[in-house]
Parts: structure tokens; sequence; C-alpha cells
């Protein structure tokens, strides 16, 4: 397995390591519930150092990355980053990414999974004068998210914090060192940050460590995977690979808002146009489970028919429900809807609900 430069810290702190996406990773650290409340209440930090990271250079930089993604890049200026999606040319998904506008060049940021396949995938439809540069091993990224994640971090930096926006970024110093600060999460937090510096270890360890010291007043925590989930989930935030796949087209996915059909052709357009107007045959929907924690792939029943399945599910810490996105067919997504869940043989009631859940 791959190593992150913080495999020595997360051994430090006691941390239980899994495999994931052929990296050694930490799944939880003091338990998921005490870390998914640590983020919501104070401060948090994930190592998520085994995303990807594409910068994308060239004069016909921005018509690439317009062809190759959902959302209208022509919208985003220097600092600004945009969630959006890859699609094959029947609408499937790619991968879901967020994408940086970094000045002169673009840096597009890939789930850890999928980094051999959407390299190969942008490779494949590159054109013009384009230059595609995987940095991912070259960069170290920590996720720093909750209320007192800007308090901690201003500690660290000359730059003003408050100043950037939500999904903005700017290059600057955290700790003395050059990195990229991102007004960004995949928590919910309003108030977050993700930092891209080098992945040297010894400037890793010394950037996390700084970044304990200043959040010690806010019993700052790691946080692992576990808990990364659980906290994406509560508010609805996709996970490619259960909520999302190259089966799924992002209509279905609820992601109608960086799909962008007005832009102009783009890789999976005319097939998510056609199935647009065909009307959709089932959407992701939330729901709440009475009993037991739903699971990934679990059939959903209206009766005793089967309508769908569970794309995800967890129990949710802060509302003390088992919570869950499942794919509903047309006429059975309702809000308020009843359902069941096939667990495990026996079938547990739930109820079809309104999404962010917090």
């Amino acid at each position: 397995m791959k190593k992150t430069a913080f495999n020595a810290i997360h051994k430090n702190f006691g941390a239980k390591l899994v495999e994931f996406a052929g990296y050694e990773m930490p799944v939880q650290y003091e338990g998921i519930i005490n870390e998914h409340k640590a983020v919501r209440e104070s401060v948090g930090v994930f190592d998520v150092s085994h995303m990807g990271e594409v910068q994308i250079h060239g004069k016909d930089a921005l018509a690439f990355v317009q062809k190759l993604t959902t959302n209208d890049v022509s919208q985003l200026s220097k600092g600004r980053v945009q969630y959006s999606s890859m699609c094959l040319p029947d609408g499937g998904m790619v991968d879901d990414l967020l994408v940086y506008h970094c000045g002169d060049y673009f840096m597009l940021v890939i789930n850890a999974s999928n980094i051999e396949k959407d390299i190969k995938w942008m490779k494949e439809n590159v054109f013009g004068d384009v230059t595609i540069k995987d940095i991912s091993d070259e960069t170290s990224l920590l996720a720093v998210q909750g209320r007192n994640s800007l308090a901690t971090l201003q500690k660290l930096t000359e730059t003003d914090l408050s100043k950037i926006e939500y999904y903005n970024f700017e290059f600057g110093k955290i700790a003395g060192q050059n990195v990229i600060i991102s007004h960004t999460g995949y928590t919910g937090e309003k108030v977050c940050f993700e930092i891209y510096s080098s992945s040297d270890v010894a400037k890793s360890e010394a950037l996390w460590n700084a970044i304990f010291s200043a959040g010690a007043e806010f019993n700052i925590k790691p946080i692992g995977l576990g808990a990364r989930d659980t906290l994406r989930l509560e508010y609805a935030f996709r996970l490619y690979g259960n909520d999302m796949d190259e089966t799924i087209h992002p209509l279905e996915a609820g992601l109608a808002w960086i799909t962008k059909l007005d832009k102009g052709t783009f890789n999976g357009s005319q097939a998510i146009v056609k199935a647009k107007e065909e009307g959709l045959k089932r959407k992701l929907v939330g729901f709440v489970v009475e009993d037991k924690i739903a699971r990934h792939g679990q059939d959903v029943y209206a009766g005793d028919i089967k309508v769908g399945y569970v794309a995800s599910g967890a129990p949710s810490p802060m509302l003390g429900k088992n919570i869950g996105l499942a794919y509903v067919a047309t006429g059975y997504n309702k809000l308020g809807s009843d359902i069941e869940i096939d667990v495990r043989g026996r079938r547990i009631k739930a109820k079809i609900v309104k999404t962010p859940f917090l």
C-alpha cells in the first residue's frame, strides 16, 4: 500500500489503519462518533492526501476543461473553485471533481480510487495545446473543518482567511510553507478549509504539528475516513462509487445544478438532454430508517414492488437517527413516501425525507 506523508503521525495517534484506494489510511482514531462531533462542535483535521490533483496547462486548457466537465468553466476566474463532474458519451459519470482556476492553468481534484481511470479519460479526450500533469504524488492535502478552523489557521498565516469566500482559494503560506488555502470541504461545515502543500514528509509533519499546536485551545482532533463519511452524508454530499458511477447520469444523482446544458456541447451532454426530455426514470432521494442501518446495495420496496436500491447509509450522530440515500423509481420517490428496505431478508420501514438531513 502507498502511504501519505502523515502516515507516521497517524500511527503515533493510535489510528486504526485500513486499505483505501491503494493507500494505508486512518479510518478512525478515538471513535467515529467522537470525531464526528469534534468537527460539528469545534475543529478536526483529515488527511486526504490520497486524493488526486491534475494540472491542465496550455492555451486550449479552458476549452478542454469546458468539454470535459459538466459545469460552466467559463464562469470561473482566478481564485475560484467549481464543483463539477465528468461524463461518458452516454451520460454516465466518470467522476465528480473540483475545478480550480489557478490563473494560467487549471487544477482538477479527483477521487483517489479514480486517479488512473480519470487521467486515462482525460488523455483520450485531449485536443489542441493542452498539457495534462499529474501532481498527486507530490501533493499533500489536509482538510481543516469546523467552526474553529478559521481561528486555528489564522494564527499561522498572514492571509486574511475571513476574506476568502466559500468556494474560493488563495495561494499563501501556512506555518511558513507555500500552500493553496481553499475555503472548501466535504463535511457541510461553512467554516472549512483544505490546504494543498508539499508531500515532503518533514514539511508535512511540521505543517500538521503547527496546525495541532494552533488548535490546541479548541481541542482540535484528528479525524478518520469513518467520520468523513457520516459527516458528508448528513449533508447529502454524494460519494462516488456509492451514490454515483458510470451507470448513473448527473440528473438522476440530483446534480442538475452542476450540469449546465446551455453552455454548449460537452461530453455526455446529448445523452443527458435526451434523458431529461424523456423524463427521469429514477432519482436519488434521502430517507430516514426507523430500525437498523441500511447499507449500499440493499433493495428498496414499495409494498411488494422493488422500486430501487440503497446508495449510502449510516447513523447520523447529530440527529440520533439512521439516514441514507437511495435511488427510487419515479412515482415512488415523492417526499413523505413510505418505503421498505430489505436488510438481510427482513423488511425495515423508512420514509423519504428532504435533504440535506441537517
